[in-house]
């Protein structure tokens, strides 16, 4: 994968145009590594798209077929992987952003349900194909697809597999918005001008309070929003949206 950072965003472009981005183990957990090492002190936000004509077509079957072990040295591989690529997504510091620009297919598409938020292009197809290999939703589909877009249209999606334009996902809640083709980077560059004057630290305490509160009970669940919002109060970040507000002025966040 390629990296590269501009004005406060680094974007990621999965570059395996030949298998259509497929993710190899290796290539989930750099990606991995690029979330955990995300700090709001130098960034805004994290941008995914893929080079080429698609967004990546999730597992990379070249590399299943030569694959041999056995399901205890499975599990190792898939939590230290693609398993430890969606812990760091959901604790990430900052947005991570999916610019779907083709299509997403099985991990390619768990991704996109794994970031913060997904716009995705008119002409990508999308499809959680996992069951046309013989596999369950992995890379967090089988936590997140139900979240996102309910647990019937999960079952549907899991069970057959079938392939959906970008407007169905986007009717159905798993990306933010399908637009044209060509104006899919101005799309994305809007909400990343929006994300640039929010305070990323105060962004990524919310995010950690949302993604930690959807498996709990509510009077745990408030608990936990009371510690992290206690938090909140005491940054920089607070202090300025507060003076800035008293001034009649737009904040000025780092």
């Amino acid at each position: 994968m390629d990296i590269a950072d501009d004005d406060g965003v680094r974007t990621v472009t999965f570059d395996r145009p030949e298998v259509m981005n497929a993710f190899t183990p290796e290539l989930a957990a750099d990606l991995a590594d690029v979330f955990a090492e995300a700090d709001p002190a130098d960034l805004d936000a994290i941008v995914l798209t893929g080079e080429g004509g698609a967004f990546s077509a999730g597992g990379d079957l070249q590399s299943m077929a030569e694959r041999e072990e056995a399901p205890d040295e499975a599990y190792d591989r898939v939590t230290d992987t693609f398993g430890r690529l969606v812990e760091e997504a959901l604790s990430a510091r900052v947005p991570i952003v999916a610019k779907v620009n083709g299509d997403a297919v099985g991990a390619g598409l768990a991704v996109a349900a794994v970031s913060d938020f997904a716009y995705a292009a008119e002409s990508a197809t999308f499809s959680c194909a996992f069951v046309r290999v013989g596999l369950i939703p992995d890379t967090g589909g089988s936590f997140l697809l139900p979240r996102l877009v309910g647990l019937r249209t999960a079952k549907r999606l899991a069970f057959t597999g079938e392939f959906f334009p970008a407007a169905e996902a986007a009717e159905m809640g798993l990306v933010n918005e399908a637009v044209p083709d060509d104006d899919l980077d101005g799309a994305v560059a809007d909400l990343l001008d929006t994300l640039r004057e929010r305070p990323t630290r105060t962004i990524g305490l919310a995010k950690r309070a949302v993604h930690e509160n959807m498996g709990k009970g509510w009077r745990e669940a408030l608990d936990y929003e009371n510690a992290v919002q206690s938090q909140a109060y005491a940054t920089a970040e607070h202090e300025e949206g507060v003076a800035a507000f008293l001034d009649g002025r737009d904040p000025e966040f780092e």
